[in-house]
């Protein structure tokens, strides 16, 4: 069935393909091949169908009936390993069966044989009668037609932070000789600095979909290609971030384009730092913004500010307060009097971000920077490590930076670059897999990594 034909001035529905569909309901349907004797040694997770061990000219010959005609055996040459033996069109088709609590013989796993084989024969009967249609479904997807692809028809964003000039320096200016080499690489760095506050509006940043396979109950369309989803259990996968649902070959050509919804965000730690800020239309997640507000108003001049930990069920508290209320959470005085709380639940959100904040992408690569000797060329190294960061996670790390530079520049708190390095370090990047000594040495390199961050924040960004 062909796709609507859009109109510029006019929207029209999208035309869901019911051939698929059709084709499902047109599938033979299951019978079960009941053993009238009785067997030893039956599995307790069989009932009737099972017939013991018989072999494969038995099995074919007992199912010779009907389309859709169904048994299990044990094999003859595998003792303990069990056979499902299904007829479809003339043939007799052997899958090995297998049961962890649910019946399987690929990727999904069903409450009963009757459900396996149900959707078995849907699978089998679609594809036969509809390959070269299937293989061919993503293409002119009306996903493209029903607004879905807003942010894909704008500008990609560039993987960095857009720079700009220094104002009271001029694009190609040439550093005085008296400067030295070494001072002609940090010149052309402070030319590109980041941009004021003032300059940030909320960006379009990429994101990916979070597809889950899923049970769709009752008759689904693909919201990608417009094409029925076949199947009993586990016919696609949806978004968990948006809703989106899409066959699962669609999935792979589905755009970078995920809007979360924040009826299916639920919370605020522990979610994806990037789909956090989607769901609320913000520049950074809101907990970054609210917490180091808060510190900036009162807590600025306490000594051992970051170093010293608030009491953690009050940290606790605050966490829950974020999760539950989002941007309405109140983190005052009049509830939290000790600021060490707010430090505490700043750092427990960066701590339990599903990807660090310096995600694991890049790591390796700030790593490499932190180990390079010659000041100048590790600042370079720190510069283009940055670019590798997401957009979201660069803003969110560039803002924080910009706060922890500020807490340095506050002499009552005795909080230095290397103090909050250490504090930090651990807390913004981690590496998966790696063992205890590895781990134990990377330590070194994450402050010197944070330390470089907070000392040239007016540089890097």
């Amino acid at each position: 069935m062909a796709l609507n034909v859009f109109d510029h001035d006019e929207y029209r529905p999208p035309v869901w393909k019911s051939y698929l569909y059709q084709l499902q309901q047109e599938a033979p349907h299951p019978r079960r091949l009941t053993c009238t004797c009785e067997v030893d040694n039956r599995p307790k997770y069989y009932g009737r169908e099972y017939h013991g061990m018989i072999s494969r000219e038995d099995a074919d010959q007992l199912l010779n009936q009907a389309e859709g005609s169904y048994l299990i055996r044990e094999s003859q040459r595998q003792p303990g390993t069990y056979t499902l033996a299904l007829r479809f069109r003339n043939q007799t088709k052997n899958f090995r069966l297998y049961h962890d609590g649910k019946h399987f013989v690929a990727e999904k796993r069903f409450e009963s044989i009757h459900d396996l084989v149900t959707d078995g024969l849907i699978t089998l009967y679609i594809e036969t009668k509809a390959a070269e249609y299937i293989a061919k479904m993503t293409i002119n997807p009306i996903y493209e037609h029903v607004g879905y692809t807003t942010l894909s028809l704008e500008p990609t964003l560039k993987k960095h932070l857009p720079l700009r000039s220094a104002p009271d320096q001029p694009d190609g200016l040439t550093p005085t000789r008296d400067r030295g080499h070494a001072e002609e690489r940090i010149t052309s760095l402070v030319r590109r600095s980041t941009l004021r506050e003032s300059d940030f509006v909320a960006p379009k940043y990429e994101k990916v979909h979070n597809f889950k396979v899923h049970t769709f109950r009752g008759p689904h369309w693909c919201e990608y290609c417009a094409n029925f989803m076949w199947g009993l259990i586990a016919q696609g996968v949806k978004c968990a971030d948006c809703g989106l649902n899409v066959h699962k070959q669609c999935s792979k050509v589905v755009p970078n384009d995920c809007q979360p919804d924040l009826r299916h965000v639920k919370k605020v730690y522990s979610c994806d730092l990037t789909t956090l800020v989607k769901a609320h239309n913000a520049k950074r997640p809101m907990v970054v913004d609210m917490c180091i507000q808060e510190l900036e108003a009162r807590g600025l001049q306490s000594e051992g500010l970051y170093r010293i930990s608030g009491f953690s069920e009050l940290i606790e508290d605050v966490k829950l307060a974020f999760d539950r209320d989002g941007d309405k959470a109140d983190i005052s005085t009049n509830v939290y009097e000790d600021i060490n709380i707010i430090t505490g639940a700043l750092k427990l959100y960066f701590r339990e971000l599903p990807i660090p904040l310096i995600t694991y992408d890049a790591y390796p690569h700030f790593m490499e920077a932190a180990k390079i000797p010659d000041a100048d060329k590790r600042l370079e190294a720190l510069h283009e490590a940055l670019k590798l960061l997401p957009p979201a996670h660069c803003e969110t790390l560039r803002y924080l930076m910009g706060h922890l530079k500020r807490v340095t520049q506050c002499t009552e708190n005795l909080m230095t670059g290397e103090n909050l390095g250490i504090v930090f370090g651990p807390t913004l990047m981690r590496a998966p897999g790696l063992d205890a000594m590895t781990a134990l040495n990377d330590i070194r390199y994450q402050r010197l990594v944070v330390e470089g961050l907070i000392t040239n924040e007016d540089v890097l960004f």
